[in-house]
Protein backbone atom coordinates (compact mmCIF):
# COMPACT_ATOMS: atom_id res chain seq x y z
CA UNK A 1 0.00 0.00 0.00
CA UNK A 2 1.41 3.39 -0.89
CA UNK A 3 -0.02 5.92 1.18
CA UNK A 4 0.61 9.22 1.21
CA UNK A 5 2.51 9.06 4.67
CA UNK A 6 4.60 6.26 2.90
CA UNK A 7 5.64 8.39 0.49
CA UNK A 8 6.11 11.96 2.82
CA UNK A 9 8.50 9.10 5.23
CA UNK A 10 10.03 7.80 2.09
CA UNK A 11 11.14 11.58 0.91
CA UNK A 12 12.48 12.34 4.11
CA UNK A 13 14.68 8.61 4.20
CA UNK A 14 15.84 9.60 0.56
CA UNK A 15 17.00 13.04 1.82
CA UNK A 16 18.58 10.98 4.80
CA UNK A 17 20.18 9.11 2.58
CA UNK A 18 21.36 11.61 0.43
CA UNK A 19 22.57 13.90 3.00
CA UNK A 20 24.89 10.90 4.84
CA UNK A 21 26.37 11.02 0.73
CA UNK A 22 25.36 7.55 0.36
CA UNK A 23 25.39 6.99 -3.39
CA UNK A 24 22.06 5.51 -5.01
CA UNK A 25 23.23 2.15 -6.39
CA UNK A 26 20.63 -1.26 -7.30
CA UNK A 27 20.28 -2.20 -3.54
CA UNK A 28 19.14 1.34 -1.89
CA UNK A 29 16.68 2.54 -4.46
CA UNK A 30 13.70 0.90 -2.76
CA UNK A 31 15.03 1.75 -0.08
CA UNK A 32 13.22 4.14 1.22
CA UNK A 33 9.92 2.70 0.74
CA UNK A 34 10.98 -0.36 2.42
CA UNK A 35 11.78 2.15 5.57
CA UNK A 36 8.25 3.98 5.23
CA UNK A 37 6.77 0.43 5.39
CA UNK A 38 8.45 -0.72 7.86
CA UNK A 39 7.55 1.91 10.23
CA UNK A 40 3.83 2.10 9.41
CA UNK A 41 3.89 -1.30 10.47
CA UNK A 42 6.12 -2.00 13.72
CA UNK A 43 4.76 1.15 15.24
CA UNK A 44 1.25 0.72 14.53
CA UNK A 45 0.37 -3.25 15.59
CA UNK A 46 -3.07 -4.28 16.17
CA UNK A 47 -4.22 -4.00 19.96
CA UNK A 48 -4.22 -7.12 21.76
CA UNK A 49 -7.57 -8.37 23.07
CA UNK A 50 -7.34 -10.33 25.95
CA UNK A 51 -9.18 -13.47 25.89
CA UNK A 52 -9.67 -14.95 29.74
CA UNK A 53 -11.52 -17.74 30.96
CA UNK A 54 -12.83 -18.31 34.58
CA UNK A 55 -10.85 -20.19 36.72
CA UNK A 56 -12.55 -22.85 37.42
CA UNK A 57 -10.12 -25.71 38.52
CA UNK A 58 -9.03 -22.75 41.34
CA UNK A 59 -5.67 -23.00 39.98
CA UNK A 60 -3.85 -20.92 42.73
CA UNK A 61 0.31 -21.43 41.93
CA UNK A 62 2.27 -18.81 39.90
CA UNK A 63 1.99 -19.42 36.15
CA UNK A 64 4.88 -18.51 34.08
CA UNK A 65 5.36 -17.99 30.54
CA UNK A 66 9.63 -17.18 29.55
CA UNK A 67 11.31 -16.63 26.14
CA UNK A 68 9.21 -14.45 25.23
CA UNK A 69 10.86 -12.18 22.09
CA UNK A 70 10.66 -8.74 21.97
CA UNK A 71 11.76 -6.01 19.33
CA UNK A 72 12.17 -2.08 20.33
CA UNK A 73 13.24 1.16 19.10
CA UNK A 74 15.18 3.07 21.83
CA UNK A 75 13.21 6.48 21.87
CA UNK A 76 16.18 8.68 22.43
CA UNK A 77 18.16 7.21 18.83
CA UNK A 78 15.68 5.33 16.94
CA UNK A 79 17.75 2.65 17.50
CA UNK A 80 16.74 -1.10 17.91
CA UNK A 81 16.68 -3.21 21.23
CA UNK A 82 15.73 -6.57 21.53
CA UNK A 83 15.71 -9.08 24.18
CA UNK A 84 13.41 -11.84 25.60
CA UNK A 85 10.67 -11.21 28.34
CA UNK A 86 9.21 -13.24 31.39
CA UNK A 87 5.47 -12.64 32.31
CA UNK A 88 3.69 -14.55 35.75
CA UNK A 89 1.20 -13.83 37.30
CA UNK A 90 -1.13 -15.69 40.25
CA UNK A 91 -5.05 -16.50 38.92
CA UNK A 92 -7.75 -15.08 41.30
CA UNK A 93 -11.16 -15.26 39.17
CA UNK A 94 -9.45 -15.39 35.72
CA UNK A 95 -6.65 -16.92 33.49
CA UNK A 96 -5.62 -16.17 30.32
CA UNK A 97 -5.29 -17.78 27.07
CA UNK A 98 -1.40 -17.94 27.17
CA UNK A 99 -0.81 -16.51 23.71
CA UNK A 100 -2.43 -13.09 25.08
CA UNK A 101 0.98 -12.79 27.37
CA UNK A 102 3.31 -12.75 24.16
CA UNK A 103 0.70 -10.89 22.08
CA UNK A 104 1.01 -8.19 24.90
CA UNK A 105 4.82 -7.92 25.26
CA UNK A 106 5.09 -7.19 21.39
CA UNK A 107 2.00 -5.01 21.48
CA UNK A 108 4.01 -2.78 24.28
CA UNK A 109 7.35 -2.88 22.52
CA UNK A 110 6.26 -2.12 19.29
CA UNK A 111 6.71 1.53 19.66
CA UNK A 112 9.68 4.09 20.18
CA UNK A 113 10.00 3.11 23.54
CA UNK A 114 12.38 2.40 26.39
CA UNK A 115 12.51 -0.58 28.06
CA UNK A 116 11.20 0.49 31.97
CA UNK A 117 8.17 1.59 30.43
CA UNK A 118 7.77 -1.50 27.90
CA UNK A 119 8.12 -3.46 31.44
CA UNK A 120 5.68 -1.40 33.35
CA UNK A 121 3.18 -1.38 30.68
CA UNK A 122 2.53 -5.51 30.62
CA UNK A 123 2.81 -5.77 33.90
CA UNK A 124 -0.05 -3.33 34.66
CA UNK A 125 -1.48 -4.66 31.56
CA UNK A 126 -2.06 -8.01 33.08
CA UNK A 127 -3.23 -6.89 36.27
CA UNK A 128 -6.20 -4.94 34.67
CA UNK A 129 -6.96 -7.50 32.45
CA UNK A 130 -7.22 -9.76 34.77
CA UNK A 131 -7.12 -8.21 38.05
CA UNK A 132 -5.03 -11.71 39.76
CA UNK A 133 -3.08 -11.96 43.39
CA UNK A 134 0.26 -10.89 41.68
CA UNK A 135 1.84 -9.76 38.50
CA UNK A 136 5.52 -10.30 37.72
CA UNK A 137 7.44 -9.00 34.80
CA UNK A 138 11.15 -9.22 33.92
CA UNK A 139 12.80 -7.85 30.48
CA UNK A 140 16.60 -8.60 29.53
CA UNK A 141 17.60 -6.73 26.52
CA UNK A 142 20.58 -5.76 24.36
CA UNK A 143 20.44 -1.96 22.94
CA UNK A 144 21.82 -1.24 20.06
CA UNK A 145 22.44 2.63 21.50
CA UNK A 146 24.86 1.01 23.36
CA UNK A 147 26.44 -1.65 21.75
CA UNK A 148 26.60 0.27 18.10
CA UNK A 149 27.65 4.14 19.05
CA UNK A 150 28.76 5.92 22.67
CA UNK A 151 30.21 3.14 25.23
CA UNK A 152 29.95 0.64 22.52
CA UNK A 153 29.29 -2.26 25.08
CA UNK A 154 28.93 -5.01 22.83
CA UNK A 155 26.54 -7.84 24.61
CA UNK A 156 25.76 -5.85 27.20
CA UNK A 157 22.41 -7.11 28.77
CA UNK A 158 20.06 -4.69 30.73
CA UNK A 159 17.64 -6.42 33.24
CA UNK A 160 14.37 -4.80 34.48
CA UNK A 161 11.25 -5.50 36.24
CA UNK A 162 7.92 -4.92 37.44
CA UNK A 163 6.14 -6.47 40.46
CA UNK A 164 3.02 -6.24 41.89
CA UNK A 165 0.17 -7.59 44.49
CA UNK A 166 2.00 -10.91 45.94
CA UNK A 167 5.21 -10.89 43.90
CA UNK A 168 5.79 -7.45 45.43
CA UNK A 169 4.75 -7.99 49.08
CA UNK A 170 5.24 -11.47 49.54
CA UNK A 171 9.06 -12.21 49.73
CA UNK A 172 8.58 -16.38 48.98
CA UNK A 173 6.95 -15.07 45.69
CA UNK A 174 9.15 -12.23 45.23
CA UNK A 175 12.36 -15.25 45.33
CA UNK A 176 10.40 -17.93 43.39
CA UNK A 177 9.44 -15.87 40.67
CA UNK A 178 13.33 -14.11 39.84
CA UNK A 179 14.35 -17.65 40.56
CA UNK A 180 12.06 -19.18 37.94
CA UNK A 181 13.13 -16.20 35.54
CA UNK A 182 16.39 -16.42 35.74
CA UNK A 183 17.26 -13.65 37.55
CA UNK A 184 18.72 -15.24 40.82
Amino acid sequence: MDTMMHRSIATIVGTLLESLQQEPREGTVDTPMRVARFYEAFLNPPPVMFTTFENENGADEMIVQKGIPFYSLCEHHMLPFFGTAVVAYIPDKRIVGLSKLARCVQFESSALQNQERITQQVCRRVMQELHPKGVGVVLTARHMCMEMRGVKAAGAETVTSSLHGAFKEDPRTRTEFLTLAGVL
